[in-house]
């Protein structure tokens, strides 16, 4: 061969091997993409994947779509060529790993938060909208972990409400670790608490501190707790992460407890955390959401005040109705009805 066949064929290996590498060598970002609806009002196998009882129900009619974001598993990798793609692409996004994902994580780790998130999300939206609609929410001291192997392992469970504690009341957290520190470290402490509705005496040996001598705990720690009367049960028909239909499980548990469909017909989508005093809150993932609702149909979406800075350069026939509690949704969508095209709407 001459020098340059050599040459040409050195040339066109190491172009295939770059080429190769781009391809196979992983980037350290991940890919969110529009990944679809989901009605709040309809049915999951034939049955509400909100389901109340326990109240009053009304019918509702309409449609209130929770949007989903599809994102790159955190046991999954993105190419080079993918990265740019999405990068690219309109309504969707590259975002730098470990934005999304905290480093050190692993698969399951990253999908328990993601569950738990989305079940906190669900009870702050029962409280929510109980409250919106005057219904009394009593708060109390809850169960918010329990040390494994510690003494109050598989004797207390995450979520338990707090009664009493040696049959004096415990409105707080603080009254309950104040009962607890009241105690030497080998004696029982008589925890009475409420689980899955039905009270329960449980007691628990305490033990000394790791971090204090002389300071008897029950390996446990606490948060704030509701207790209420309806039965709010929620199936999504699949594994659903993450805090941000947290706004338009709320507004769909409202309509299904007030009287009268309060969306009247029409399609709405939209997102958001949701607390339980009914604050709602930015999420990620803006834009790639409003284009699932768009795409499914839905002529109005819910958007989070402070989100609006997010939409820059957005294209969309929808609605976009900015809200920051669920009050501003229930107004906006009260206004549609009353005046219907003619309403004055808060926009981004």
């Amino acid at each position: 061969m001459t020098r340059q066949t050599w040459t040409a064929l050195v040339s066109a290996l190491a172009f295939i091997c770059l080429a190769v590498l781009l391809v196979v060598v992983p980037v350290p970002f991940v890919s969110w993409t529009p990944g679809g609806t989901r009605d709040t009002l309809g049915n999951v196998d034939n049955e509400p994947m909100i389901k109340v009882q326990g109240i009053d129900t009304y019918p509702t009619t309409g449609r209130l779509d929770m949007t989903v974001v599809a994102i790159t598993p955190a046991d999954a990798r993105l190419s080079l060529p993918q990265a740019l793609l999405s990068y690219w692409l309109p309504h969707r996004d590259a975002l730098p790993r470990d934005a999304v994902y905290a480093p050190g994580k692993t698969a399951e780790q990253v999908e328990n938060e993601d569950a738990d998130m989305m079940e906190t999300a669900q009870d702050d939206a029962v409280v929510a909208a109980l409250r919106a609609d005057g219904r009394p929410v009593t708060e109390m001291p809850a169960i918010f972990s329990v040390t494994v192997g510690g003494p109050a392992h598989k004797l207390l469970l995450p979520g338990d409400l707090v009664v009493s504690v040696d049959g004096i009341a415990t409105p707080d957290d603080e009254a309950v670790q104040e009962r607890i520190r009241s105690h030497r470290v080998g004696q029982k402490v008589r925890f009475v608490v409420i689980r899955d509705k039905v009270q329960t005496d449980v007691t628990v040996t305490t033990v000394e501190s790791n971090v204090q001598s002389d300071l008897p705990v029950v390996g446990i720690t606490l948060a704030t707790g509701y207790r209420y009367d309806p039965e709010i049960s929620f199936d999504l028909g699949q594994q659903i992460g993450g805090p941000s239909a947290g706004l338009v499980f709320a507004l769909a548990i409202y309509d299904k407890i007030t009287n009268g469909p309060l969306l009247a017909g029409r399609h709405f989508a939209g997102t958001g955390t949701i607390t339980p005093d009914g604050d709602v809150q930015a999420i990620g993932g803006i834009q790639e959401k409003i284009s699932a609702a768009q795409k499914a149909g839905a002529t109005a979406f819910f958007v989070p005040a402070s989100n609006c800075r997010d939409l820059d350069g957005l294209r969309t026939t929808m609605t976009l109705i900015k809200v920051a509690t669920l009050n501003d949704a229930i107004k906006a969508v009260d206004g549609l009805n009353r005046y219907g095209d003619g309403a004055v709407l808060p926009h981004c």
